[in-house]
């Protein structure tokens, strides 16, 4: 027997608000990754750790909070609280690891790619993992070419957020990368949620783990403090704002070098007789 799935159960406030959630980790997360692109290398993984923590927590609040809309009418929906713990810290680490690529190799070729491509499976592997730690009466299960399709939008969408990120053009260029990050998250969410069939079994028995509001209402507030307090980081950094670098880029005019020193008044240039003559200029009187 099938069951009947509703992944609406509040209307559009679920999804809507998993949008904000996506978008806001995703635009913190992509703004640390250019950050960390305008310091030395010292405070370079320090921003993208704050970043990678700022996107995974935000891709797994935006999952659970669409979650909370997510229903089966003929059987309760409890959660597994480890398979739960371990989808967020598996979102943190996987995009941990493709954000760190692109950060040190640069948002351009095969850096790109594969950081790109590695954070985009661990946003489906976040999402899988999370339905996996769901406990009802009945067996999940998934169309294959629905899930590859899912695991594809968000492999694109996070290559083209990352890209963006690495543009290094102000904010503007992270509000829309960050945009097409929670097109991309909330996207793949509900392509996945569409491959998901529910076989029911023959028992009315309570299925074992926690409710949704007993486990997942607590559950969220550490990623939503972590993702306010990251948020005051990101403001109150003029950096992340103007998306300047650190040092200032010495000007280059033709026939002044680089790192020209500034002449003291009334100091005439000293003059070295070996390179004069190296470079054919003969010293007359009058020169000195």
């Amino acid at each position: 027997m099938q069951g009947t799935i509703d992944g609406f159960s509040y209307g559009l406030v679920t999804p809507v608000v998993a949008f904000l959630m996506a978008c806001l980790g995703g635009a913190l997360g992509l703004r640390c990754t250019t950050r960390s692109m305008l310091v030395t290398r010292s405070w370079r993984a320090g921003w993208l750790a704050l970043g990678s923590a700022a996107i995974g927590s935000g891709i797994w609040t935006m999952h659970f909070i669409a979650m909370m809309g997510f229903s089966v009418e003929e059987t309760p929906i409890h959660y597994d609280r480890p398979t739960t713990f371990a989808s967020l810290g598996v979102a943190i680490v996987m995009v941990g690891v493709g954000i760190f690529i692109v950060g040190y190799r640069g948002a351009t070729g095969t850096a790109l790619f594969t950081g790109g491509t590695i954070t985009g499976l661990g946003v489906a592997s976040m999402h899988y993992l999370g339905m996996a730690g769901m406990r009802l009466n009945g067996k999940l299960e998934y169309n294959t070419l629905t899930v590859s399709a899912s695991v594809v939008i968000a492999v694109v969408a996070a290559i083209t957020a990352l890209w963006a990120a690495g543009q290094v053009r102000g904010f503007l260029w992270s509000v829309g990368a960050s945009l097409v990050m929670g097109l991309a998250v909330s996207g793949m969410h509900y392509t996945g949620m569409a491959a998901l069939s529910v076989h029911l079994h023959h028992t009315s028995s309570t299925p074992a783990g926690d409710s949704a509001t007993s486990l997942l209402a607590p559950m969220m507030i550490g990623p939503l403090v972590f993702l306010c307090l990251a948020g005051v980081v990101v403001m109150f950094d003029p950096l992340m704002v103007l998306g300047k670098p650190d040092r200032t880029p010495v000007e280059r005019r033709p026939g002044i070098p680089a790192h020209s020193v500034g002449l003291r008044p009334g100091r005439r240039p000293r003059r070295h007789p070996g390179r004069d003559r190296a470079h054919g200029r003969v010293r007359t009187p009058q020169s000195r």
